[in-house]
């Protein structure tokens, strides 16, 4: 059972005395909006206080919908893309801007996801100024659990933080509600160091992960942000840490900070950590616990992934908005025999779950009528096949995709609502999958990073060792010994493209390319090399417009 969700109900139900609006509302100043004290009377409402930056933050770290940290981190990368299809998808050309580099310093996205950001640090905000001043033994909470909150929600704070900074570099810190009024912009520097010394004031304060902190940050949360912190240093702070990130790094994989289910461990198969009971995985480190069930709270990335009709395809009831897929030509960077190509990716002619029948596109789309089958590129094919010419003839940008066009996330399951062909059962965990912010593989591949980084990009026995390790899942015994690296075939470039295939959806993609001197340099499919200032983003003009001592970032 999912502890955070059996609790989560009274986050949800003072919502709106926290916030009101607060996920939609976007046009204010968040890092100024006075939160209300009034409902701190209980253990369970100080506890809802708690819980509910956790329920914000769905909407900000995942791919919920609403433009917060995921989209601008993938979306601007090389893997994926949403290509306007059709009659759909243009959405004034936010997504093209994403992917061409070309967004300006009015976007409304990019406005959201600071203003929902800032919000959920708010949110972080509030609880520990209220917590620390009220009288807590009335309601029989005792000193060491008040600390552990204080600690809990610090090290939640400082995770905020890490993102704003991560995609903003250069912002304001606010750790009081509306103190002060109009603060002022921090060097990106100065930021890493409060973010560091904000973890490690607090990771030992807090709570070890457990089965009852799930969904919750811990102390292997805080690690796992030190990890983040000292891989990217050298960009964030001007730095390189490598030394730092091996040692926070070391820390979860010896399962110092404890484990989701007993001792931290890399999961036997690769679909464990997305499946609808990935709660039971012993390699997630923090997540976005849902537990629709119980809760009444789902993932929110379907909109983002799912076609009009995925439905069908998985026996579910949740369809999306046909909108990200992969970038044509990533899919062939995955090797025919590796598992994450057939069990992470969509591709082919669709076929119902209940019947096994073809899934038929419906709407008045391009391929209404027919059967829907997701194709590795994005171009008029239904153009060149009514005129008997080669698509390969045809243009192929972000403006020129069809209903079918890309290849499709299928990473996360869901589980399936109805039965299936063959006499499969409803899956009674249905619309509970989690979404992993860290797990134990991305510690691998940042200690290996680190490792080859510090001697000169060459890899050691060690960090291949600890590549294998994960990469090895991918594969049948049969296969692994042809592909397994070696000192001589892991070279950072190979690093590279392994970080890609494991981490695909998984919000790091921009960060990679940055840290690999790639992001505003490469090419790739119809997306020319950029600036270098577009490795940050910049300070939305609507905050800037509120708080006159916002500075925007350089080339802006």
């Amino acid at each position: 059972m999912k502890k955070l969700n059996h609790l989560i109900k009274y986050s949800l139900l003072i919502t709106v005395l926290i916030c009101g609006n607060a996920c939609t509302k976007l046009d204010e100043k968040a890092y100024d909006t006075l939160l209300t004290n009034n409902f701190y009377n209980n253990k369970n409402e100080v506890l809802s206080a708690v819980l509910r930056p956790y329920t914000h933050a769905n909407a900000w770290v995942t791919p919920s919908g609403q433009d917060g940290w995921w989209r601008p981190s993938e979306l601007s990368a090389d893997q994926l893309a949403w290509p306007t299809k059709g009659r759909h998808g243009e959405d004034g050309g936010k997504w093209k801007r994403l992917h061409y580099h070309t967004w300006t310093n009015d976007e409304g996205g990019i406005n959201n996801a600071w203003s929902l950001m800032y919000w959920g640090m708010g949110l972080c905000n509030d609880p520990i100024e209220n917590i620390n001043k009220l009288d807590l033994n009335r309601m029989g909470i005792t000193q060491t659990e008040k600390d552990a909150y204080i600690a809990e929600l610090k090290l939640l704070r400082a995770f905020h933080y890490l993102k704003l900074m991560d995609l903003f570099g250069n912002i304001p810190i606010v750790t009081q509600v509306g103190i002060p009024a109009k603060p002022p912009t921090v060097a990106r520097k100065d930021v890493f160091a409060f973010i560091e010394k904000e973890i490690k004031d607090n990771v030992d304060k807090a709570p070890k992960l457990s089965r009852d902190m799930l969904g919750r940050m811990t102390q292997a949360g805080g690690y796992a942000m030190l990890v983040e912190l000292y891989l990217n240093a050298e960009k964030w702070s001007g730095t390189p840490r490598w030394d730092d990130c091996i040692a926070a790094a070391n820390k979860l994989i010896n399962g110092e900070a404890g484990g989701q289910n007993g001792a931290m461990a890399l999961d036997p198969n690769i679909n464990d950590q997305f499946k609808p009971t990935n709660d039971l995985s012993k390699e997630v480190i923090f997540s976005i616990s849902y537990e629709f069930q119980k809760a009444n709270f789902q993932p929110s990335w379907t909109g983002e992934f799912y076609h009009f009709q995925q439905q069908f395809i998985y026996g579910g009831s949740r369809n999306g908005n046909d909108g990200v897929v992969l970038i044509p030509g990533v899919y062939t960077t995955f090797d025919d025999k590796d598992l994450r190509k057939t069990g992470w990716l969509l591709q082919g002619p669709m076929i119902r779950f209940d019947n096994h029948q073809p899934v038929i596109a419906t709407g008045g789309n391009e391929y209404d009528g027919q059967q829907l089958v997701f194709v590795d590129n994005i171009r008029k094919n239904k153009v060149a096949a009514q005129n008997g010419t080669d698509p390969n003839a045809l243009p192929s940008t972000m403006s020129e995709g069809e209903e079918n066009s890309g290849v499709r996330f299928n990473k996360y399951k869901l589980g399936n609502q109805v039965a299936g062909f063959g006499g499969i059962a409803p899956d009674p965990n249905y619309n509970n999958t989690d979404w992993n912010i860290y797990r134990l593989t991305w510690i691998y591949f940042a200690k290996a990073e680190a490792i080859m980084r510090k001697n000169g990009g060459t890899a050691t026995a060690e960090a291949v060792q600890l590549i294998n390790d994960c990469k090895k899942r991918a594969y049948s015994d049969a296969d692994w010994a042809a592909v397994a690296y070696t000192p001589a075939t892991l070279t950072l470039n190979e690093l590279l493209a392994e970080r890609g295939r494991e981490f695909i959806f998984e919000g790091f993609r921009r960060d990679d390319l940055i840290r690999f001197g790639k992001f505003s340099s490469a090419s790739w499919w119809d997306h020319q090399p950029s600036n270098a200032n577009k490795e940050l983003f910049p300070i939305p003009q609507q905050q800037r417009a509120l708080n006159s001592a916002l500075t925007q970032n350089p080339g802006y």
